[in-house]
């Protein structure tokens, strides 16, 4: 075939990504995705260890999940892997948690839409409540990722989650129904538990420093004050102003501890308790918080509940 013109970058992207994938190549769109009846059971590919985990109490029995990233895994800097490749090419349908979290694997996952179902899980509050989610200062449409940390929007996710399983899967659409419900009840249990055992801390006490800014979520949902020495994404270095600044509040409010976190590395950390210490103020730090990622398969806190359970009492054990 003659070439008119030379390929778009964008577009030889897709082709390489489609290839690779085994997907089929060139720019064309799929007109829709398979009408033929799932497998039994279906198999769930997800990106992070918080949707694994949500998929599985929605599936149950029914469904196959595999996650993508494990403990201590960044999603901000993740790169698939072959393996991972094999797994989204044999999945019957992916889950991600979506608003550019996953940031080196988004435009592949918007893409792989074309050929199967791929769904991000925040794509419901996105699209009918979008006043929901923290919206960055000074873009257009730029979202704060980290929405599991306000436990009530996750449950909506996970609602969301469940009528796209119904939606592929319908003949066992009021199982997924019935254990989203189940699911959400221990959520909605779980958010009551974060806002009474956080209001024991005083106010003037209740300040959360961490490595990355994850918890604006939970800062907004539980009325605590939040600040992270890098941005919402762990590409950006913290910068000496930043630290600076961070230690003229600890030393000023005489905050007690600040916290580490399981998929961001400690030196951060460690710079802000030295340069408190030069002022004359002890700081602790008061344990390593789940923030990107689960903690180890098979422990409590390699669930989402789990997390969340063992972050809440590490704060509050440290800074009330």
């Amino acid at each position: 075939m003659k070439l008119l013109a030379k390929p778009t970058a964008a577009c030889v992207g897709l082709a390489l990504a489609a290839a690779w994938l085994g997907l089929g190549a060139g720019c064309r769109r799929a007109e829709s995705h398979s009408k033929a009846a799932p497998r039994y059971p279906l198999r769930v590919v997800c990106t992070t260890g918080m949707v694994a985990d949500m998929l599985k109490n929605i599936g149950g029995q029914h469904v196959i999940v595999q996650a993508m990233m494990g403990p201590g895994v960044d999603p901000h800097l993740y790169k698939a892997t072959p393996r991972d490749v094999r797994r989204l090419t044999s999945a019957d349908v992916v889950f991600y948690s979506g608003l550019h979290l996953e940031g080196r694997l988004a435009e592949l996952l918007e893409k792989l839409d074309r050929w199967k179902p791929t769904h991000a899980v925040t794509d419901g509050l996105k699209r009918s409540d979008p006043s929901s989610l923290r919206h960055m200062p000074g873009t257009e449409g730029v979202y704060d990722p980290h929405v599991w940390f306000n436990v009530a929007l996750w449950a909506r996710c996970a609602e969301y989650a469940a009528e796209r399983l119904a939606a592929l899967d319908p003949g066992r659409a009021d199982d997924y129904r019935r254990n989203a419900a189940n699911y959400i009840a221990k959520l909605k249990a779980l958010d009551e538990e974060c806002r009474k055992r956080l209001a024991e801390i005083p106010r003037e006490r209740r300040v959360l420093v961490t490595a990355h800014d994850a918890f604006g979520y939970f800062g907004e949902a539980y009325d605590v004050e939040v600040h992270g020495l890098q941005g919402l994404s762990t590409v950006a270095e913290a910068d000496l102003g930043s630290v600076n600044q961070i230690i003229d509040l600890l030393v000023a409010r005489r905050v007690k501890a600040v916290f580490v976190e399981s998929s961001v590395p400690i030196k951060n950390i460690r710079a802000l308790v030295e340069g408190c210490a030069a002022r004359g103020h002890k700081v602790a730090i008061g344990g390593e918080l789940f923030s990107d990622a689960l903690g180890p398969e098979g422990t409590r806190e390699g669930t989402y509940l789990g997390m969340v359970e063992h972050n809440l009492n590490a704060i509050v054990e440290a800074l009330k």
